[in-house]
């Protein structure tokens, strides 16, 4: 088995290509473009290096023999990506982790992680979910804490034809028992002081109220995405008034992450990455049943100056060799 962590870098300072213009596009999209970027950029950036360390100056196509593909259009994996072989994690790519930190003052931002849950992963290895994308932002960042971690679950959204039918349909989805023990987690790592605030996403005013009768500390925030109906409905905003819970809304996807999504980013194709195999084909590439966990979105916002400094994402999977 091999955990494979997948990053974006900061997509602040990647350029207007990789970053979502307001109103178009929702996160997976932002996402997964920003993977294909970073995936691009750390194949040429590393081939450069090993092409400049033999004395060979002629692009991409130059690297050293013993790292060519067959078809020579991408460096081999070993190029750009780095196995750790104590914890068997493959990093895609590898992680500059001085290039990260940040500028100013760490009491000078605000610092949200949104951790997407996917439906792919078991639930009973959360625990493990959240300590890594936790260690794998602070460690980016160069902090030892961040303000806000909102938890998203699989099989909850907000989505109807209008606020109502949305806030009804929502009472039913999800995993109750599921959800509860995950925040226990997350209420651990809030009293040693790793976060400061919790949030959660998508819940209406029925799934709300069951949860915040089961938990020892309330979500601060809770995020919902009003863009398939009308408007917040009246009683959800009636209830977070009454219990101090602070509305945002968000455009984020809630699938941000499926499975062919995934290989497709890893694949051999055009677009592709070249790190597993296709099919039966006898080229290069890791082989076996891939398997999305989790994925973390992360901001580092400046109060004083209104900005987004560092914007990126991480995220895990699972190869299940065949």
């Amino acid at each position: 088995m091999t955990r494979i962590v997948l990053s974006t870098g900061n997509i602040i300072s990647g350029g207007p290509s990789i970053i979502r213009k307001p109103g178009t596009y929702r996160s997976n999209l932002e996402f997964t473009n920003s993977l294909r970027s970073n995936f691009l950029a750390a194949q040429q950036d590393y081939a450069a290096e090993l092409q400049n360390g033999n004395g060979n100056g002629n692009g991409v196509s130059g690297y050293h023999d013993q790292y060519a593909q067959p078809n020579g259009s991408r460096p081999a994996t070993e190029v750009w990506t780095e196995m750790d072989t104590a914890t068997s994690t493959l990093y895609v790519p590898r992680v500059d982790w001085s290039s990260g930190s940040l500028q100013e003052d760490r009491e000078q931002y605000e610092i949200t992680l949104k951790l997407f849950f996917l439906p792919t992963a078991p639930a009973n290895e959360r625990a493990a979910y959240i300590k890594t994308a936790l260690q794998l932002v602070t460690k980016e960042l160069g902090v030892r804490s961040v303000d806000l971690l909102i938890a998203s679950f699989p099989g909850v959204s907000f989505e109807g034809d209008c606020e109502w039918e949305a806030d009804k349909l929502n009472a039913n989805m999800g995993n109750d028992e599921e959800e509860l023990t995950t925040w226990r987690e997350l209420e651990a790592l809030q009293s040693e002081g790793k976060i400061r605030k919790l949030g959660i996403a998508e819940f209406g005013t029925e799934k709300l109220a069951r949860f915040i009768k089961q938990v020892k500390t309330r979500p601060a925030v809770n995020q919902i995405n009003v863009k398939n109906c009308c408007n917040v409905p009246p009683p959800l905003t009636k209830l977070a008034k009454e219990e101090r819970i602070e509305l945002l809304t968000h455009g984020d996807c809630t699938d941000i992450l499926p499975s062919g999504t995934l290989r497709e980013l890893l694949g051999q194709g055009l677009q592709g990455a070249g790190v597993l195999a296709d099919g039966e084909s006898t080229g290069g590439g890791l082989r076996g049943n891939l398997i999305p966990e989790w994925v973390v979105k992360y901001t580092a916002f400046v109060k004083d100056r209104g900005v987004i400094e560092n914007k990126g994402y991480f995220a895990g999977a699972e190869l299940v060799e065949h």
